[in-house]
């Protein structure tokens, strides 16, 4: 596995925060995902499963069965807790709801860090490792605009965002994209309170292809001139792709995602998805791993980025058509990249 040294300096970093806890013997973690079906999710598992394995740590993984399913999460905590595990580390699909599981399992002596969807607030989690979802949203958001160029005044914008409950990172990148793009998202902590004439509409995905291609026949019916789709990930970029061809508009849209998995640059490459915001979750759920099994043996939990509420593990934007002003790599460099 091969992380940056910016990373590797960031993990070695930590803060003695509370007394620690007896010196470790048979460490048990746990991994919590939203699905385990969303290759990002899958990814992040490999991760965490190579890392326990070096480390030898015990780790029992857990997943709702789709994007959104809270209930399973809390289960899945209460076993975690039941096991006498030593840390958890989450994907949460509420992340508002599901705080107060987290103080129960923090209560029990567990720390409990957030992979990749910060909870809300941010600080009930012990710690968070995860991309800068706000600033994922503004890349491909300044990007869209800059592609555009004086024809982002008139644009037509639809989102596809991820449940109605609004998760952290939902909110995070849809508003995002909005500053980007030149759009006032007025509450930056709410979707849907906009009023630039812009905006088509928001739409639910549940964070799957099925979902971004029904949402996305529901944007057409509301305007079938909409020729700009903001996705909460990758596949729901592929399954708005695919609703866009069955009316012969691929060629009309402009498509902008979040993720960076290498289906999600794959998919660029075939020219899907105009960019996307890569992020790396290999990363976060190994040093995620890392930071379980020094608080069992030592009690220390992982700094933030200095200035940053957070762990940052980076965001880079993946396209194979540079906009003037907008940082990025191609394809043949997001592939090397991909998952982190």
């Amino acid at each position: 596995m091969k992380f940056t040294t910016k990373a590797l300096m960031g993990a070695a970093t930590v803060a003695l925060l509370s007394a620690a806890p007896a010196l470790a013997d048979g460490v048990t973690a746990c991994l919590i995902t939203k699905t385990d079906t969303n290759p990002f999710f899958v990814k992040m598992k490999e991760g965490a499963e190579a890392k326990a394995k070096e480390l030898g740590v015990t780790l029992k993984a857990y997943a709702g069965k789709v994007d959104g399913d809270h209930d399973s999460q809390v289960a899945a905590i209460e076993s975690c807790i039941a096991d006498g595990a030593k840390g958890i580390l989450i994907a949460a699909s509420d992340t508002k709801a599901i705080v107060d599981q987290v103080k129960k399992a923090q209560a029990a002596g567990m720390v409990v860090i957030a992979l990749d969807t910060p909870l809300d607030p941010a600080d009930a989690a012990d710690a968070t490792f995860a991309t800068d979802n706000l600033e994922a949203g503004k890349l491909i958001g300044a990007w869209a605009a800059a592609t555009l160029g004086d024809k982002a005044k008139d644009a037509k914008v639809g989102f596809l965002d991820l449940t109605p409950s609004q998760p952290t990172v939902d909110v995070l990148r849809d508003q995002g994209f909005m500053i980007g793009f030149g759009i006032d998202p007025k509450d930056p902590a709410k979707i849907g309170d906009e009023d630039d004439p812009r905006i088509v509409g928001h739409d639910v995905t549940n964070g799957n292809e099925e979902g971004g291609r029904k949402a996305m026949e529901n944007l057409l019916q509301k305007d079938p001139d909409i020729n700009v789709i903001h996705t909460i990930n990758e596949p729901a970029a592929v399954g708005a792709y695919q609703a866009l061809k069955a009316v012969g508009k691929e060629n009309d849209v402009l498509i902008v995602s979040v993720d960076g998995g290498c289906p999600g640059v794959a998919a660029v490459k075939d020219g899907q998805i105009g960019a996307t915001s890569q992020q790396y979750p290999l990363m976060m759920a190994a040093l995620g791993v890392e930071a379980i099994k020094k608080w069992a043996d030592e009690g220390v939990k992982p700094q933030p980025t200095p200035g940053k509420d957070f762990f940052d593990t980076g965001v880079t934007l993946v396209t194979d058509k540079p906009a003037e002003g907008v940082p990025s790599v191609d394809t043949a460099k997001g592939t090397e990249l991909c998952w982190g």
